[in-house]
């Protein structure tokens, strides 16, 4: 029995034994120095680099949005304006070559009774 409970303690042994070896060493990684003065005055004018260059985009897209909306709208005023201006030369030219066929509306009698003699 005692080298039944020595053969468990020297494979238990060895199975630690590998698994240390396989496990990577607890090395302290080289923490890099982002603390000073100058790296966040860097990183700050780098941010507000992008920040700039974002603003630059956005405000590029929103002035040919825009310049495509009203360019569109006038256009389409233009087209309305044109075919209202037609059709009204060409009301006016039909209404001066042909007179009217109907009289003028009689006006009405007036409302107060004609004065008695």
């Amino acid at each position: 029995m005692k080298t039944r409970v020595q053969l468990y303690a020297v494979c238990f042994a060895i199975l630690l034994g590998g698994l240390a070896a396989a496990s990577p060493a607890q090395q302290p990684q080289p923490q890099p120095s982002n603390n000073s003065a100058s790296t966040d005055l860097k990183n700050a004018g780098h941010d507000t680099k992008e920040a700039a260059q974002a603003t630059g985009r956005k405000v590029k897209h929103g002035t040919k949005k825009a310049l495509h909306s009203t360019s569109s709208g006038a256009k389409k005023v233009w087209h309305k304006t044109k075919s209202t201006t037609t059709g009204a030369v060409n009301g006016a030219k039909q209404g001066a070559e042909e007179p009217a066929s109907t009289p003028p509306a009689s006006t009405p009698p007036s409302a107060t009774p004609a004065p008695q003699q």
